[in-house]
């Protein structure tokens, strides 16, 4: 949580350059408000699968389910896919198999590697979670108005490359 202070130690009021005409924030505050906008959701959603039985889902679980996919994937893929070294993504495996999200399984194509998949326990959270994005999204449009969601939504599509979607966050906010 957040305090009184400043989130930022180097951007004071008065100093640094002078804003554009009309322009009534700071550089500092957009991608906090976004970072904000997305963990805000993220807690939901995690609160609610909570209480629709999934109580030790966690957000690196949800990142790694995807990467694992619906046909499965190998450890060193996961890893790949999640921007985290093979060793990361194997405790990360071995946590969700702990947890009944996922199984290793034989690869029929290769009986020298070992397929990660998920289980019908892996699949329910998953499935969960997309309705109840959709829910949560219902809610910041009867918030916002549904227009203003529309148009939010379709000006960061402007801004953000479709490249940008990926799994990799994790790996990308630690610097691997």
């Amino acid at each position: 949580m957040v305090d009184d202070k400043k989130v930022n130690q180097v951007v004071e009021d008065g100093k640094g350059c002078e804003p554009e005409e009309g322009y009534d924030g700071k550089g500092y505050e957009l991608p906090l408000l976004l970072f904000a906008g997305f963990r805000t959701l993220i807690d939901r959603l995690h609160a609610e699968l909570a209480r629709q039985g999934h109580p030790d889902a966690r957000p690196a679980h949800g990142f790694a389910m995807q990467a694992i996919g619906v046909h499965g994937a190998t450890a060193s893929e996961i890893g790949r896919r999640l921007g985290v070294s093979k060793q990361a993504a194997g405790k990360t495996v071995d946590r969700l198999i702990a947890l009944g999200y996922a199984a290793r399984t034989d690869d029929p194509d290769d009986a020298r590697r070992k397929l990660v998949r998920l289980t019908p326990h892996g699949f329910d959270a998953l499935r969960r979670s997309g309705v109840i994005f959709d829910e949560l999204r219902a809610e910041w449009a009867a918030s916002l108005g549904a227009r203003r969601l529309r148009s939010l939504e379709s000006d960061l599509r402007a801004v953000v490359p479709p490249e940008a979607f990926r799994l990799d966050a994790a790996g990308w906010m630690s610097g691997s």
